[in-house]
């Protein structure tokens, strides 16, 4: 593998770290990891003065996120053909966990509020699922290049 790829798969993963990082951060400064305050962010509190999700508001944010999703994920999981752990099949059950949680993740809310409350559990299960199987295929990316003689 040529330096100049070594050098930009690095600095590209160091912003996703930063991204994540802030992801992380809006997640809990907006939603919450507690289950209530999340249900509380969906389904609205007089309390709180917080007005319930609609449909058409979920899916105002999850087509930005549907772009941002799939465009991280095929770059990241992309770079992975690119490496030793190309036809291994933990490398398969990783990107195939990811996308479902990338699924979850971005679909869940429209399950909360249409069809049970119940499904906040799984919105919170597939963000920290997700956010913590991005750094590992970033691990695994940055394993690859420090292992490649050139």
């Amino acid at each position: 593998m040529h330096k100049a790829y070594k050098i930009s798969i690095i600095y590209f993963s160091l912003f996703v770290l930063l991204l994540l990082t802030s992801g992380y951060m809006i997640f809990e400064l907006k939603i919450g990891f507690d289950a209530q305050r999340a249900l509380s962010y969906y389904m609205g509190n007089e309390e709180s003065f917080l007005a319930a999700k609609t449909n058409s508001g979920i899916l105002k944010i999850t087509l930005g996120h549907i772009f941002g999703f799939a465009l991280l994920s095929m770059v990241v999981l992309h770079f992975l053909v690119f490496t030793k752990y190309r036809n291994k099949m933990f490398t398969k059950t990783l990107i195939y966990t990811i996308l479902i949680a990338q699924f979850f993740e971005i679909f869940t809310p429209f399950l909360i509020i249409n069809v049970s409350e119940v499904f906040i559990y799984l919105k919170i299960i597939s963000f920290f699922v997700y956010m913590g199987l991005i750094p590992t295929v970033l691990y695994l990316l940055f394993d690859s290049i420090v292992q490649i003689k050139n």
